[in-house]
Protein backbone atom coordinates (compact mmCIF):
# COMPACT_ATOMS: atom_id res chain seq x y z
CA UNK A 1 0.00 0.00 0.00
CA UNK A 2 3.28 2.42 0.83
CA UNK A 3 4.73 1.60 -2.31
CA UNK A 4 1.54 2.42 -4.21
CA UNK A 5 1.34 5.42 -2.60
CA UNK A 6 4.58 6.82 -3.33
CA UNK A 7 4.34 5.66 -6.61
CA UNK A 8 0.86 8.01 -7.17
CA UNK A 9 2.46 10.60 -5.45
CA UNK A 10 5.84 10.72 -7.73
CA UNK A 11 3.18 10.59 -10.71
CA UNK A 12 1.18 13.32 -9.28
CA UNK A 13 4.41 15.24 -8.42
CA UNK A 14 6.07 14.86 -11.79
CA UNK A 15 2.32 15.90 -13.45
CA UNK A 16 2.77 18.74 -11.87
CA UNK A 17 5.93 19.98 -12.85
CA UNK A 18 5.74 19.05 -16.32
CA UNK A 19 2.39 21.49 -16.38
CA UNK A 20 4.48 24.27 -14.73
CA UNK A 21 7.42 23.79 -17.08
CA UNK A 22 5.38 23.70 -19.79
CA UNK A 23 2.17 26.23 -18.72
CA UNK A 24 4.76 29.57 -17.53
CA UNK A 25 6.50 31.11 -20.40
CA UNK A 26 9.80 31.90 -20.50
CA UNK A 27 11.04 35.24 -21.54
CA UNK A 28 14.30 35.04 -23.36
CA UNK A 29 16.73 37.49 -24.86
CA UNK A 30 19.56 37.67 -27.13
CA UNK A 31 22.45 40.00 -27.74
CA UNK A 32 23.15 41.17 -31.66
CA UNK A 33 25.68 41.45 -33.37
CA UNK A 34 27.62 44.73 -34.49
CA UNK A 35 26.74 43.95 -37.72
CA UNK A 36 22.91 44.32 -36.97
CA UNK A 37 23.84 47.16 -34.63
CA UNK A 38 25.47 49.08 -37.74
CA UNK A 39 22.44 48.22 -40.23
CA UNK A 40 19.75 49.70 -37.54
CA UNK A 41 17.64 51.74 -39.83
CA UNK A 42 18.03 55.28 -39.22
CA UNK A 43 14.90 58.57 -39.47
CA UNK A 44 16.70 60.45 -41.85
CA UNK A 45 14.89 63.41 -41.89
CA UNK A 46 11.53 61.99 -39.89
CA UNK A 47 12.60 63.56 -36.71
CA UNK A 48 13.09 67.23 -38.40
CA UNK A 49 10.71 69.54 -36.54
CA UNK A 50 9.08 71.59 -39.59
CA UNK A 51 8.51 68.81 -41.85
CA UNK A 52 9.24 65.11 -40.56
CA UNK A 53 7.26 62.67 -41.18
CA UNK A 54 7.10 60.79 -37.57
CA UNK A 55 7.84 64.21 -35.12
CA UNK A 56 6.93 67.21 -36.35
CA UNK A 57 2.76 66.41 -36.96
CA UNK A 58 3.02 66.13 -33.06
CA UNK A 59 5.05 69.86 -32.08
CA UNK A 60 1.72 71.26 -31.59
CA UNK A 61 -0.66 71.67 -28.36
CA UNK A 62 -2.56 68.85 -27.90
CA UNK A 63 -4.58 69.35 -24.30
CA UNK A 64 -7.10 66.47 -23.88
CA UNK A 65 -10.11 67.26 -25.42
CA UNK A 66 -9.37 69.68 -27.95
CA UNK A 67 -8.38 70.06 -31.77
CA UNK A 68 -5.12 69.24 -31.49
CA UNK A 69 -4.92 66.77 -29.29
CA UNK A 70 -7.94 64.57 -32.30
CA UNK A 71 -4.84 65.79 -34.92
CA UNK A 72 -1.89 63.98 -33.20
CA UNK A 73 -4.55 61.03 -32.23
CA UNK A 74 -4.96 60.75 -36.11
CA UNK A 75 -1.24 61.27 -37.15
CA UNK A 76 -0.65 58.35 -35.20
CA UNK A 77 -3.32 55.98 -36.64
CA UNK A 78 -2.85 57.03 -40.24
CA UNK A 79 1.03 55.95 -39.33
CA UNK A 80 -0.06 52.59 -38.53
CA UNK A 81 -2.50 52.13 -40.66
CA UNK A 82 -0.43 53.23 -43.72
CA UNK A 83 3.22 51.50 -42.34
CA UNK A 84 1.99 49.02 -40.25
CA UNK A 85 -0.76 47.12 -40.96
CA UNK A 86 -0.65 44.25 -39.36
CA UNK A 87 -0.78 45.87 -36.36
CA UNK A 88 -4.01 45.70 -33.96
CA UNK A 89 -5.09 48.87 -33.25
CA UNK A 90 -8.01 50.05 -30.08
CA UNK A 91 -8.62 52.49 -28.39
CA UNK A 92 -9.33 52.99 -24.54
CA UNK A 93 -11.80 55.94 -23.76
CA UNK A 94 -12.86 57.27 -20.82
CA UNK A 95 -14.04 61.17 -18.71
CA UNK A 96 -12.83 62.81 -16.26
CA UNK A 97 -13.88 65.98 -14.70
CA UNK A 98 -10.88 68.36 -14.01
CA UNK A 99 -9.86 71.01 -11.39
CA UNK A 100 -9.63 73.16 -14.68
CA UNK A 101 -12.98 72.16 -15.90
CA UNK A 102 -14.98 72.18 -13.12
CA UNK A 103 -18.15 69.93 -14.05
CA UNK A 104 -17.48 69.32 -17.57
CA UNK A 105 -15.89 66.31 -18.14
CA UNK A 106 -13.05 65.92 -20.45
CA UNK A 107 -12.46 63.31 -22.85
CA UNK A 108 -9.35 61.01 -23.00
CA UNK A 109 -8.39 58.69 -25.67
CA UNK A 110 -6.17 56.33 -25.05
CA UNK A 111 -4.35 54.25 -28.16
CA UNK A 112 -3.06 50.48 -27.80
CA UNK A 113 -1.30 48.88 -30.90
CA UNK A 114 -0.29 45.24 -30.70
CA UNK A 115 1.60 42.92 -33.10
CA UNK A 116 1.17 39.28 -31.93
CA UNK A 117 2.70 36.19 -33.28
CA UNK A 118 0.06 34.74 -35.84
CA UNK A 119 -0.46 31.75 -34.23
CA UNK A 120 -0.63 32.64 -30.76
CA UNK A 121 -4.20 33.37 -28.54
CA UNK A 122 -4.54 36.72 -26.97
CA UNK A 123 -4.64 35.22 -23.45
CA UNK A 124 -1.77 33.00 -24.43
CA UNK A 125 0.59 35.98 -25.74
CA UNK A 126 2.92 38.08 -23.92
CA UNK A 127 3.42 41.38 -24.84
CA UNK A 128 6.95 43.95 -24.03
CA UNK A 129 4.81 46.84 -23.99
CA UNK A 130 6.40 50.39 -25.17
CA UNK A 131 4.62 53.66 -23.77
CA UNK A 132 4.38 57.38 -23.63
CA UNK A 133 2.04 60.17 -22.99
CA UNK A 134 1.03 62.07 -25.92
CA UNK A 135 -1.18 64.99 -24.32
CA UNK A 136 0.31 68.33 -22.92
CA UNK A 137 -0.13 70.90 -20.63
CA UNK A 138 -2.81 73.07 -20.19
CA UNK A 139 -0.47 75.76 -19.01
CA UNK A 140 1.22 78.09 -19.89
CA UNK A 141 -1.17 78.96 -22.91
CA UNK A 142 0.90 77.43 -26.53
CA UNK A 143 3.12 74.85 -24.34
CA UNK A 144 4.34 72.20 -26.93
CA UNK A 145 6.12 69.59 -24.70
CA UNK A 146 8.68 68.71 -26.96
CA UNK A 147 10.49 66.50 -24.69
CA UNK A 148 7.53 65.75 -22.85
CA UNK A 149 6.73 63.74 -24.88
CA UNK A 150 6.26 64.26 -28.16
CA UNK A 151 9.92 63.08 -28.91
CA UNK A 152 9.38 59.96 -27.36
CA UNK A 153 6.37 58.91 -28.67
CA UNK A 154 7.69 59.62 -32.23
CA UNK A 155 11.03 57.50 -30.61
CA UNK A 156 8.44 54.50 -30.39
CA UNK A 157 7.49 55.08 -33.88
CA UNK A 158 10.56 54.81 -35.31
CA UNK A 159 11.83 51.98 -33.15
CA UNK A 160 8.99 49.76 -34.37
CA UNK A 161 8.82 50.79 -37.87
CA UNK A 162 12.25 49.35 -38.09
CA UNK A 163 11.59 46.48 -36.29
CA UNK A 164 8.54 45.22 -38.12
CA UNK A 165 9.82 43.36 -41.07
CA UNK A 166 12.50 41.70 -38.97
CA UNK A 167 9.71 40.43 -36.51
CA UNK A 168 7.60 39.31 -39.66
CA UNK A 169 10.51 37.35 -41.03
CA UNK A 170 11.46 35.55 -37.54
CA UNK A 171 7.92 34.29 -36.79
CA UNK A 172 8.06 33.14 -40.75
CA UNK A 173 11.08 31.60 -40.21
CA UNK A 174 10.08 30.05 -36.76
CA UNK A 175 6.28 28.81 -38.48
CA UNK A 176 8.43 26.77 -41.14
CA UNK A 177 10.90 25.48 -38.76
CA UNK A 178 7.91 23.74 -36.12
CA UNK A 179 4.51 23.46 -37.65
CA UNK A 180 3.10 22.51 -34.13
CA UNK A 181 2.58 26.28 -32.85
CA UNK A 182 2.05 24.92 -29.25
CA UNK A 183 5.85 24.89 -28.98
CA UNK A 184 6.58 28.21 -31.10
CA UNK A 185 6.97 31.54 -29.40
CA UNK A 186 4.39 33.62 -27.32
CA UNK A 187 6.01 37.31 -27.00
CA UNK A 188 3.92 40.07 -29.05
CA UNK A 189 4.56 43.71 -28.52
CA UNK A 190 2.53 46.60 -27.78
CA UNK A 191 2.49 50.38 -27.97
CA UNK A 192 0.66 52.28 -25.61
CA UNK A 193 0.03 56.67 -26.31
CA UNK A 194 -1.37 57.75 -23.34
CA UNK A 195 -3.80 60.89 -22.87
CA UNK A 196 -4.27 62.96 -20.07
CA UNK A 197 -0.82 62.20 -18.10
CA UNK A 198 -0.07 66.00 -17.06
CA UNK A 199 -2.34 67.71 -14.92
CA UNK A 200 -4.87 70.52 -15.57
CA UNK A 201 -3.81 72.38 -11.95
CA UNK A 202 -1.82 70.77 -9.44
CA UNK A 203 -1.01 67.45 -9.64
CA UNK A 204 -2.23 65.07 -7.20
CA UNK A 205 -3.16 61.33 -7.68
CA UNK A 206 -6.50 62.40 -8.86
CA UNK A 207 -5.38 65.51 -11.69
CA UNK A 208 -2.93 63.45 -13.16
CA UNK A 209 -2.67 59.91 -14.91
CA UNK A 210 -6.28 60.17 -16.70
CA UNK A 211 -5.42 57.94 -19.18
CA UNK A 212 -2.53 55.80 -17.95
CA UNK A 213 -5.46 55.06 -14.69
CA UNK A 214 -8.64 54.17 -16.62
CA UNK A 215 -6.55 51.87 -18.77
CA UNK A 216 -4.89 49.99 -16.04
CA UNK A 217 -8.14 49.50 -14.58
CA UNK A 218 -9.66 48.46 -17.59
CA UNK A 219 -6.82 46.05 -18.47
CA UNK A 220 -7.19 44.45 -14.81
CA UNK A 221 -10.82 44.28 -15.25
CA UNK A 222 -11.10 42.42 -18.56
CA UNK A 223 -10.41 38.44 -18.04
CA UNK A 224 -8.81 35.82 -20.77
CA UNK A 225 -10.71 32.44 -21.01
CA UNK A 226 -9.56 30.34 -17.81
CA UNK A 227 -7.09 28.25 -19.90
CA UNK A 228 -5.06 30.43 -21.02
CA UNK A 229 -1.60 31.31 -20.15
CA UNK A 230 -3.02 34.41 -18.28
CA UNK A 231 -5.18 35.98 -16.56
CA UNK A 232 -5.88 39.56 -17.98
CA UNK A 233 -4.02 41.59 -20.24
CA UNK A 234 -2.29 43.73 -17.46
CA UNK A 235 -0.88 40.47 -16.38
CA UNK A 236 0.13 39.80 -19.49
CA UNK A 237 2.64 42.53 -19.93
CA UNK A 238 6.38 40.74 -19.73
CA UNK A 239 7.88 44.48 -19.25
CA UNK A 240 6.53 47.97 -19.67
CA UNK A 241 8.72 50.55 -20.74
CA UNK A 242 7.80 54.08 -20.37
CA UNK A 243 9.80 56.76 -22.13
CA UNK A 244 9.05 60.67 -21.30
CA UNK A 245 11.34 63.67 -20.43
CA UNK A 246 13.42 62.47 -23.76
CA UNK A 247 15.40 64.60 -26.32
CA UNK A 248 17.44 66.97 -24.51
CA UNK A 249 21.10 66.62 -24.51
CA UNK A 250 23.67 64.59 -22.17
CA UNK A 251 20.95 63.03 -20.32
CA UNK A 252 21.02 60.97 -17.37
CA UNK A 253 19.37 58.09 -16.82
CA UNK A 254 18.80 56.34 -13.52
CA UNK A 255 18.05 52.83 -12.69
CA UNK A 256 14.97 53.35 -10.44
CA UNK A 257 13.79 49.90 -10.09
CA UNK A 258 15.62 46.46 -8.90
CA UNK A 259 13.70 43.91 -10.28
CA UNK A 260 13.98 45.52 -13.88
CA UNK A 261 17.84 46.51 -12.76
CA UNK A 262 18.72 43.46 -15.46
CA UNK A 263 16.70 44.82 -18.34
CA UNK A 264 18.27 48.64 -17.34
CA UNK A 265 21.99 47.24 -17.44
CA UNK A 266 21.18 45.65 -21.13
CA UNK A 267 20.69 48.82 -22.32
CA UNK A 268 23.66 50.72 -21.15
CA UNK A 269 25.50 47.81 -22.63
CA UNK A 270 23.95 48.66 -25.67
CA UNK A 271 24.42 52.15 -24.98
CA UNK A 272 28.46 51.59 -24.62
CA UNK A 273 28.52 49.39 -27.93
CA UNK A 274 26.72 51.72 -30.27
CA UNK A 275 28.89 54.54 -29.03
CA UNK A 276 32.11 52.37 -29.94
CA UNK A 277 30.66 51.24 -33.35
CA UNK A 278 30.46 55.22 -33.53
CA UNK A 279 26.69 55.03 -33.68
CA UNK A 280 25.64 57.67 -31.77
CA UNK A 281 25.31 61.13 -33.29
CA UNK A 282 25.41 62.75 -30.74
CA UNK A 283 29.08 61.45 -29.97
CA UNK A 284 30.71 60.95 -32.84
CA UNK A 285 34.20 60.34 -31.68
CA UNK A 286 33.04 59.13 -28.33
CA UNK A 287 36.12 57.63 -26.64
CA UNK A 288 36.36 55.06 -23.37
CA UNK A 289 35.78 57.67 -20.18
CA UNK A 290 33.29 59.73 -21.85
CA UNK A 291 30.08 60.39 -20.30
CA UNK A 292 27.46 57.67 -20.88
CA UNK A 293 23.59 58.21 -20.11
CA UNK A 294 22.93 55.57 -18.12
CA UNK A 295 24.93 56.03 -15.40
CA UNK A 296 23.48 53.13 -12.71
CA UNK A 297 24.93 49.86 -14.38
CA UNK A 298 26.36 48.87 -10.77
CA UNK A 299 23.86 49.81 -8.42
CA UNK A 300 23.14 47.41 -5.87
CA UNK A 301 20.58 49.73 -3.32
CA UNK A 302 17.23 50.95 -4.60
CA UNK A 303 14.80 53.86 -2.98
CA UNK A 304 11.74 54.62 -4.18
CA UNK A 305 12.12 57.54 -7.05
CA UNK A 306 9.11 59.45 -6.00
CA UNK A 307 8.18 60.49 -10.00
CA UNK A 308 4.45 60.44 -10.46
CA UNK A 309 4.25 59.47 -14.22
CA UNK A 310 1.81 56.78 -15.88
CA UNK A 311 3.99 53.75 -14.94
CA UNK A 312 2.54 53.78 -11.46
CA UNK A 313 -0.91 52.41 -11.89
CA UNK A 314 0.65 49.74 -14.03
CA UNK A 315 3.34 49.28 -11.44
CA UNK A 316 0.96 49.19 -8.18
CA UNK A 317 -1.08 46.13 -9.79
CA UNK A 318 2.41 44.03 -10.40
CA UNK A 319 3.81 44.74 -13.84
CA UNK A 320 7.71 45.15 -13.80
CA UNK A 321 8.18 48.89 -15.22
CA UNK A 322 11.63 50.22 -16.80
CA UNK A 323 11.25 53.72 -16.61
CA UNK A 324 12.94 55.53 -19.18
CA UNK A 325 12.61 59.41 -17.74
CA UNK A 326 15.95 61.75 -17.30
CA UNK A 327 17.10 62.78 -13.61
CA UNK A 328 17.65 65.71 -13.16
CA UNK A 329 14.90 66.79 -15.29
CA UNK A 330 15.62 68.87 -18.60
CA UNK A 331 16.29 72.65 -17.56
CA UNK A 332 13.04 73.16 -20.40
CA UNK A 333 10.86 71.08 -18.30
CA UNK A 334 7.34 72.58 -17.68
CA UNK A 335 8.72 75.80 -19.28
CA UNK A 336 7.29 77.69 -22.70
CA UNK A 337 10.53 76.88 -23.63
CA UNK A 338 10.00 72.77 -23.90
CA UNK A 339 9.57 73.46 -27.46
CA UNK A 340 10.92 71.94 -30.95
CA UNK A 341 13.75 74.78 -31.54
CA UNK A 342 15.09 73.06 -27.89
CA UNK A 343 15.60 69.85 -29.10
CA UNK A 344 18.74 67.76 -29.50
CA UNK A 345 17.77 66.06 -32.90
CA UNK A 346 21.22 63.80 -33.05
CA UNK A 347 19.84 63.07 -28.97
CA UNK A 348 16.40 62.38 -30.31
CA UNK A 349 17.81 59.95 -33.26
CA UNK A 350 20.32 58.19 -31.13
CA UNK A 351 17.57 57.67 -28.71
CA UNK A 352 15.59 55.89 -31.41
CA UNK A 353 18.61 53.69 -32.47
CA UNK A 354 19.15 53.10 -28.79
CA UNK A 355 15.49 51.37 -28.60
CA UNK A 356 15.35 49.68 -31.92
CA UNK A 357 18.31 47.92 -30.90
CA UNK A 358 16.95 47.02 -27.15
CA UNK A 359 13.63 45.67 -29.37
CA UNK A 360 15.78 43.52 -31.22
CA UNK A 361 17.56 41.77 -28.71
CA UNK A 362 14.20 41.28 -26.70
CA UNK A 363 12.86 40.16 -29.59
CA UNK A 364 15.59 38.40 -30.60
CA UNK A 365 15.65 39.36 -34.39
CA UNK A 366 19.34 38.91 -35.05
CA UNK A 367 19.33 36.25 -37.46
CA UNK A 368 16.33 37.91 -39.48
CA UNK A 369 17.44 42.35 -39.47
CA UNK A 370 18.73 42.57 -43.01
CA UNK A 371 22.40 43.29 -42.79
CA UNK A 372 23.40 45.46 -46.55
CA UNK A 373 25.59 47.57 -45.15
CA UNK A 374 26.82 49.26 -48.00
CA UNK A 375 23.84 49.15 -50.36
CA UNK A 376 22.41 52.59 -51.05
CA UNK A 377 19.61 54.13 -53.47
CA UNK A 378 19.93 57.36 -55.24
CA UNK A 379 16.32 59.53 -56.15
CA UNK A 380 17.15 62.22 -58.30
CA UNK A 381 20.75 62.85 -56.39
CA UNK A 382 19.05 62.54 -53.44
CA UNK A 383 20.64 60.15 -50.47
CA UNK A 384 17.99 57.85 -49.70
CA UNK A 385 19.31 55.89 -46.79
CA UNK A 386 19.86 51.77 -46.45
CA UNK A 387 17.27 50.36 -45.68
CA UNK A 388 14.37 53.45 -44.81
CA UNK A 389 13.49 55.58 -47.72
CA UNK A 390 13.71 59.17 -47.92
CA UNK A 391 11.88 62.25 -50.51
CA UNK A 392 10.17 64.76 -50.08
CA UNK A 393 7.28 63.09 -52.37
CA UNK A 394 4.80 62.10 -48.83
CA UNK A 395 3.38 59.33 -50.90
CA UNK A 396 6.18 57.28 -51.59
CA UNK A 397 7.85 57.69 -48.10
CA UNK A 398 4.54 55.32 -47.12
CA UNK A 399 4.59 53.07 -49.81
CA UNK A 400 8.25 52.51 -49.59
CA UNK A 401 9.25 53.00 -46.32
CA UNK A 402 9.82 49.34 -45.54
CA UNK A 403 12.55 46.77 -45.68
CA UNK A 404 13.61 45.04 -49.02
CA UNK A 405 15.01 41.58 -48.79
CA UNK A 406 15.19 40.38 -52.39
CA UNK A 407 17.59 43.25 -53.75
CA UNK A 408 17.43 42.18 -57.26
CA UNK A 409 13.77 42.84 -57.22
CA UNK A 410 14.37 46.79 -56.43
CA UNK A 411 14.08 48.20 -59.96
CA UNK A 412 10.64 46.45 -60.47
CA UNK A 413 9.47 47.64 -56.67
CA UNK A 414 10.28 51.27 -57.47
CA UNK A 415 9.01 51.07 -60.91
CA UNK A 416 5.49 50.48 -59.33
CA UNK A 417 5.65 52.90 -56.06
CA UNK A 418 7.65 55.85 -57.37
CA UNK A 419 7.38 58.90 -59.43
CA UNK A 420 9.94 59.81 -61.97
CA UNK A 421 10.74 56.60 -61.54
CA UNK A 422 13.17 57.05 -64.83
CA UNK A 423 15.30 59.75 -62.67
CA UNK A 424 16.26 56.58 -60.43
CA UNK A 425 19.62 54.96 -59.92
CA UNK A 426 21.15 52.07 -58.04
CA UNK A 427 24.17 52.98 -56.16
CA UNK A 428 26.35 49.73 -55.43
CA UNK A 429 29.30 49.58 -53.80
CA UNK A 430 32.69 47.87 -56.00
Amino acid sequence: MAERFCHLALSWLLFVLGTVFFAIPVQSYATVSDETLKSLPRPNNDFDVHNGALLAPILKPRVPGTPGSLEVLQHFVDFFRTTLPEWKLEFQNSTSKTPATGNKDVPFVNLIASRDPPWSAAGDTSRLTLAAHYDSKLEPAGFIGATDSAAPCAIIMHSIRSIDAALTGRWNAMKEKQPDSTFLDQQGIQVMLLDGEEAFSYWTDTDSLYGSRSLAQAMEDTYYPATSNYKSPISAISLFVLLDLLGAKDPQMPSYFKTTHWAYQNMAVLETRLRQLGQFKSAPSWKKGDKLWFVDSKKEIFYPSGIGDDHLPFMNRGVEVLHLITSPFPDVWHQITDDAEHLDLNTVEDWSTLLTAFLAEWLELEDTFPKHEGWEFGYEGILLGKYNFLTTDYVFRFSASKFLYDFPTVADYFVRNVRLVGKLKLIVPP
